[in-house]
């Protein structure tokens, strides 16, 4: 029986994280650093990619890269392919945590902001698993992970018909990617519960026990915590996981357990 102590080991392996200046994305690539990856985040925005290396090398004093990319972009995402290759040699782990939500009654969602949150939700996610995963493929391994949401299984009010939709996609692109791109790339996601990030700052109560009050109903009994999502992350880039694909995680404190 080949069991290694090594198994959640990512040294010498190269990630790149997609999304990496929010509050999950952040999370996630600080800990593939921790465990040993070489990582680099990318997102649109420079000012947040600096923030985040910066709180990533001080909360850990491991260095991470960063590059922008409008991953809605063909061009943009090919760009960061490139450069990310230039720099690592080779991307062995995908990260796809960009995404947004804006919540309007179904009966009046701008079309627009419809179609925007599929361009950045769907189609980001397809744009970067379409040219890392001909990379990773070309290469003979890979790990790809995309951030999906219990909200891509189980419905809820409050003007969330666009996001549930779009994870929804996202649930059956994971599953239809790890089926093409097998047997070389395993493709998972990991879809966590409501999340306290800094986008939810002045949204939710700041103090934990307001918090943890509307998750009363939850096995748990609490929301989730960026941290939450780390393990799964580590979990699934891992070599623990090789012979795990198509499949979503759920860090949701059981909700998805419940009828």
């Amino acid at each position: 029986m080949n069991i290694s102590n090594t198994m959640f080991d990512l040294t010498g392996k190269n990630a790149v994280v997609v999304g990496g200046t929010g509050g999950i994305g952040q999370a996630i690539a600080q800990g593939l650093a921790i465990y040993g990856a070489h990582v680099a985040i990318a997102s649109r925005k420079e000012e947040s990619l600096r923030r985040a290396q910066e709180e990533i090398v001080r909360d850990c004093g491991r260095k991470v890269s960063y590059y922008t990319v409008d991953a809605a972009s063909e061009d943009s995402v090919t760009q960061l392919l490139s450069s990310t290759v230039a720099e690592f040699g080779r991307i062995d782990i995908l990260v796809n945590a960009q995404g947004f939500n804006k919540k309007f009654p179904a009966t009046e969602f701008p079309m627009e902001v419809w179609d925007q949150m599929f361009s950045v939700n769907v189609r980001g996610v397809m744009l970067t698993c379409k040219h890392f995963g001909a990379h990773m493929k070309q290469n003979g391994s890979g790990k790809i992970i995309n951030l999906s949401s219990v909200r891509g299984v189980r419905a809820c009010g409050g003007g969330n018909t666009g996001y549930g939709a779009t994870k929804g996609a996202v649930d059956m692109m994971t599953r239809m990617l790890a089926k093409e791109l097998g047997p070389e790339i395993c493709v998972n996601a990991i879809g966590p519960t409501i999340t306290y990030t800094p986008m939810m700052v002045g949204v939710l109560p700041a103090d934990p026990k307001e918090r943890a009050a509307k998750a009363a109903n939850m096995p748990l009994k609490r929301i989730g915590e960026p941290e939450d999502c780390v393990g799964p992350a580590i979990f699934l880039s891992s070599p623990a996981s090789d012979f795990i694909t198509g499949q979503i995680i759920y860090p949701d404190g059981g909700l998805t357990a419940m009828g």
